[in-house]
């Protein structure tokens, strides 16, 4: 006798029952990005929806976020070229642009959970993610690791509830581990970018955070996307230094990665809807060669049965309209 699947698909309240993997509002993570200025709110023409916004104007978004449920937002911080400099001196100073965004932000929205992307690119003239060697023209790892730290320690004094260090350094989460403990943050938690792949996907990201590499690129740090081995070893690497969540970015084209390391891992996983996945949603929606909600939610739904806790998305606030609307 063959297995009868279809007896647990014929009608949809039995399906509701069995369902192995749901999405809800304690899954997303939405991202901001911050400029200085006021009354700013510039919509990035690569990804609709998406903006560059003065603080005035995010504590008006995270106002709206927290109506729609969600409870999380990763704050970036988009300088202005003038301010730049090749070591990202704004980034370590207490009066800098994300330093004094969460000092506005956790002031007006203390239960609102603010996640701070830490690395240099967004900041230093050169547009790479730390201080550059002259001889080898990369980023010199252990030079990074330092001013890492103190970047953690602007971030944890004003008010950051979770860091989240990007540059793809190695040894950042000890360093960051470290210095948090040693400074009165010991149970401030480390979200580690720990499998950060050097990803064509990222490409709108560049336009909005401003952040390209004014030359070469980021494959000395980031990872190469043909490994999936490599991936695992970086994540479990950053596991044993002290993360206490990990993340898989980007997330659609990862999903054996995301897969493999929730099946070697206990810590809650995170995964970076990047960009470019995004770009490409909302491009078929224009064209009209997709049912869009549907594939948006088709998509988080991927990225939740591959083992992924937590989304970082761009989609965040569509999602959370549509599950108000389904209660």
């Amino acid at each position: 006798m063959f297995k009868r699947f279809r007896r647990l698909r014929l009608n949809e309240n039995i399906r509701s029952l069995i369902k192995e993997n749901t999405l809800n509002l304690n899954d997303l993570i939405y991202p901001l990005f911050v400029v200085d200025g006021i009354n700013i709110k510039n919509e990035i023409s690569s990804m609709p929806g998406v903006f560059q916004m003065s603080l005035d104007e995010i504590l008006k978004e995270c106002e709206e976020l927290i109506h729609l449920g969600i409870k999380a937002i990763i704050l970036f911080g988009v300088l202005e070229n003038s301010k730049k400099d090749s070591c990202g001196s704004d980034a370590l100073s207490n009066d800098g642009l994300i330093a004094k965004s969460l000092r506005a932000i956790k002031a007006r929205f203390p239960n609102l959970v603010v996640i701070t992307d830490l690395c240099f690119c967004e900041y230093t003239d050169h547009g790479h993610c730390g201080i550059i060697d002259p001889k080898t023209k990369s980023v010199d790892n252990d030079l990074t690791l330092e001013i890492s730290a103190k970047q953690a320690l602007i971030h944890a004094k004003n008010g950051a509830d979770m860091i989240a260090p990007s540059g793809m350094m190695d040894g950042i989460i000890q360093t960051l581990r470290n210095a948090l403990d040693e400074n009165g943050f010991e149970n401030l938690p480390i979200m580690a970018y720990s499998t950060k792949f050097a990803s064509a996907y990222y490409g709108p990201f560049r336009d909005v955070a401003d952040s390209a590499p004014s030359y070469g690129d980021r494959k000395t740090y980031q990872m190469d996307f043909a490994n999936g081995k490599e991936a695992l070893c970086e994540s479990i690497e950053d596991e044993k230094q002290g993360a206490d969540i990990l993340m898989v970015k980007p997330a659609l084209a990862y999903l054996d990665v995301v897969k493999d390391i929730a099946n070697h891992s206990k810590l809650p996983l995170c995964v970076y809807n990047v960009s470019g996945e995004y770009a490409l949603l909302k491009a078929g929606q224009k064209a009209g060669v997709i049912d869009y909600e549907k594939v948006m939610l088709e998509t988080m739904l991927a990225f939740k049965r591959a083992g992924a806790k937590l989304i970082i998305t761009y989609h965040a606030k569509e999602i959370a309209k549509l599950l108000k609307n389904k209660e």
